[in-house]
């Protein structure tokens, strides 16, 4: 692993520092290559790559059933299929595809997070974005979840109909723009459909699935 080092930064309207202050510069930016180069050397011991560290820790639950991903938890309360998504009282999409309507409730343990769009993924392993055609604040992903209070909304998908037997929908937190950090809590939730129900969600969709208050 290289260790760079940084010029460090004053702060704006500050007095430059004399040679303590640059004693104490070279100090701070010692002790954080140290700090970096023994988390290298950890990981090495323990046999770990750092893929393997950033790698999410996943805790796995059925349709209905609360999934406690420690930080927050979530419930999948309900999937339907769409032709199409009436996003507002001049605007529907449709789809050659379908429109999968998952909708979810969660809460937090400690303190208010929002999720992120979560991710479809299917029996073969392929991965599903929800779809950017429904404004994601229209999700619940645009909502506080919030600690022991249960907020529901819901998440869509446009996918082919081929990817529904057997898939999972995987729940997480919103990433940052800070370095990935370790085991990163995500719920992955089965749908519930087997070959049989999947064919039968998709041969029925419902016409238009609305997001229109009345």
């Amino acid at each position: 692993m290289t260790v760079t080092r940084e010029p460090p930064v004053r702060a704006a309207g500050g007095r430059r520092g004399g040679r303590t202050g640059r004693r104490g510069s070279l100090a701070l930016n010692t002790a954080l290559g140290l700090l970096l180069v023994g988390a290298a050397v950890g990981l090495q011991s323990l046999g770990l790559s750092e893929n393997d560290a950033s790698a999410p820790l996943t805790y796995v639950g059925d349709k209905g059933q609360a999934v406690d991903a420690r930080r927050f938890t979530v419930r999948l309360d309900s999937v339907g299929a769409a032709k199409a998504i009436q996003v507002s009282a001049t605007e529907t999409v449709e789809t050659d595809q379908v429109f999968l309507v998952v909708r979810a409730s969660a809460k937090s343990s400690l303190r208010p997070y929002h999720l992120a769009q979560p991710v479809l993924m299917d029996a073969e392993g392929r991965r599903f974005a929800a779809t950017d055609r429904v404004d994601a604040a229209r999700t619940l992903a645009d909502k506080w979840v919030q600690p022991d209070i249960w907020v529901s909304g819901p998440f869509f998908f446009e996918v082919p109909a081929s990817a529904l037997p057997d898939a999972r929908v995987v729940f997480s937190l919103p990433g940052s723009a800070l370095p990935v950090e370790p085991y990163a809590p995500e719920a992955e939730i089965d749908l519930g459909l087997d070959e049989q129900a999947a064919r039968r969600l998709a041969a029925a969709p419902q016409d238009v699935y609305s997001l229109v208050e009345k």
